[in-house]
């Protein structure tokens, strides 16, 4: 892994700007192959990744499980458990790894078996809003910014569901893109296994699913099947089955998944977000389906 693509350059968040660079130069050139005024495409993109990264990071933040460790981190970094890229042992601050401090005081409860791990990070009370060090979940950047691009098509009076039609493909493109930072950064891992694909990440004694490049892969098919094989013209219908076939996509990544995150029962969050996800994206497809007339998107 490689949490730093170049000196200076955290691969989470350089992969995720190359992906919404990308998917935007992709729709701007649509939009003007259509003869239609390509900068309403940037000026919408600036605005959804302003709101995409907020609600993003706030739904991973207050989701995730790690809400307590931001707390704490400010509070009492102590009490925040080491990762498993950080020894469970120490007497020296140097043996943790990263940043991490060896907290000397518990080396007895240690050895008696009452804590985890002797590792913990230094003080950060701004580690909440440090996104580029992962933690963003892309059903919190639509849940932010499908309201958004809403509000500036009416403002621009133009046809949302045409637009979202134009975009859905490079969504995904850039959304796929974004994955392969989060597997440089070693976050949103799956569970052991023996299989042919599995990756040994830093930290981890075991080989596990390489579940960023399952999204990855699952991404670009669907921009691919959007762009040739749903045909255009029907107004949402491209839209649906974005949403359909990413939350499906999603759901089932999900099941190898084996990194800490929040959810109900045995459904993460984001299985539990892709049911009205899917929904959703079917009563779109069912309505372009039945004869809903094509609109003019810019």
């Amino acid at each position: 892994m490689r949490p730093e693509l170049f000196a200076g350059f955290p691969s989470y968040l350089t992969m995720v700007m190359v992906g919404f660079l990308t998917a935007t130069l992709l729709a701007k050139r649509a939009a003007v192959r259509a003869g239609l005024p390509g900068e309403r495409i940037v000026d919408l993109a600036v605005l959804v990744l302003v709101l995409g990264v907020a609600g993003a990071r706030l739904l991973s933040v207050a989701t995730d499980g790690k809400l307590a460790d931001f707390v704490h981190l400010c509070s009492e970094p102590s009490q925040v458990a080491a990762p498993d890229a950080a020894v469970r042992y120490c007497q020296t601050d140097e043996q943790c790894g990263f940043d991490y401090l060896c907290d000397r005081d518990a080396r007895d409860e240690v050895a008696a078996g009452k804590r985890g791990s002797m590792c913990y990070p230094p003080r950060d009370c701004l580690a909440v809003f440090k996104f580029w060090q992962g933690g963003l979940t892309f059903y919190g950047a639509l849940l932010f910014a499908i309201p958004g691009a809403l509000w500036y098509c009416r403002r621009k009076r133009l046809d949302f569901l045409a637009v979202g039609d134009l975009v859905a493909p490079y969504l995904m493109v850039g959304q796929g893109i974004g994955r392969i930072g989060c597997f440089l950064e070693g976050c949103c891992y799956g569970a052991p296994t023996a299989g042919p694909f599995g990756v040994r990440f830093p930290g981890h004694a075991l080989a596990r699913h390489p579940t960023q490049l399952y999204e990855m892969a699952a991404d670009f098919a669907i921009a691919a099947i959007l762009l040739f094989a749903v045909a255009p013209g029907r107004r949402g219908e491209r839209l649906g089955w974005m949403l359909a076939l990413y939350g499906a996509a999603r759901a089932l990544v999900e099941l190898l998944r084996d990194d800490p995150r929040g959810g109900i029962g045995p459904l993460s969050t984001s299985q539990l977000i892709a049911i009205p996800a899917i929904a959703l994206g079917l009563w779109l497809v069912a309505r372009a389906r039945r004869g809903a007339q094509p609109g003019h998107p810019l």
